[in-house]
């Protein structure tokens, strides 16, 4: 018996957190893509952030239901071994971005946020893609790229970048991972 735990753990551990959807990644960028063009019309910072912010909650929801629902389609549960494993990586680079929101807010820093939030989002989505299929992590780098240009170009460039990373890129990763891995 005590083999045969063994050998279940090890296989576990071996495979790859698939429950990533596709078709979730295509449903966030859309939820960027209105939210970028909600927050150009914003006549403050403030109403600015608050709309990327609602539209992050947002998204995050409908990925994470999608999430769900890929995984019980599959008949396998979100919170295998790998599944554990890509939420611990990814959730913290999250958490350390809503922190740092506030105080870049309150410091009245806010055309710094485009870089910091794509730059933060893309660490999570590699290190949390370092247990999932290989596009996964693909996408996190192509968010870190778009970050570090955010940080380091115009702060009007914010707006767009976001809409490219958050909206853009999750598009066409979402429609690479649903044709590739099954949704």
């Amino acid at each position: 018996m005590d083999n045969l735990s063994f050998i279940r753990r090890t296989m576990e551990r071996a495979t790859e957190f698939t429950a990533v959807s596709g078709w979730g990644g295509v449903t966030m960028g859309g939820v960027a893509l209105v939210a970028a063009a909600v927050a150009s019309r914003a006549e403050t910072a403030v109403q600015w952030v608050i709309c990327w912010v609602a539209a992050a909650v947002v998204a995050l929801l409908l990925g994470g239901a999608a999430m769900a629902t890929k995984a019980r389609r599959g008949g396998t549960p979100v919170f295998t071994w790998s599944g554990r494993r890509f939420l611990l990586s990814f959730l913290p680079p999250l958490a350390v971005g809503a922190l740092l929101t506030v105080v870049l807010v309150r410091s009245g820093l806010v055309q710094a946020l485009p870089g910091m939030w794509l730059l933060l989002y893309g660490t999570g989505v590699v290190t949390g893609g370092a247990f999932s299929v290989r596009a996964v992590p693909v996408m996190g780098a192509c968010f870190m790229l778009l970050g570090a240009t955010a940080l380091f170009g115009p702060a009007h460039w914010g707006n767009v970048l976001m809409a490219a990373g958050f909206g853009g890129l999750h598009i066409l990763f979402g429609l690479i991972i649903a044709r590739r891995y099954g949704g």
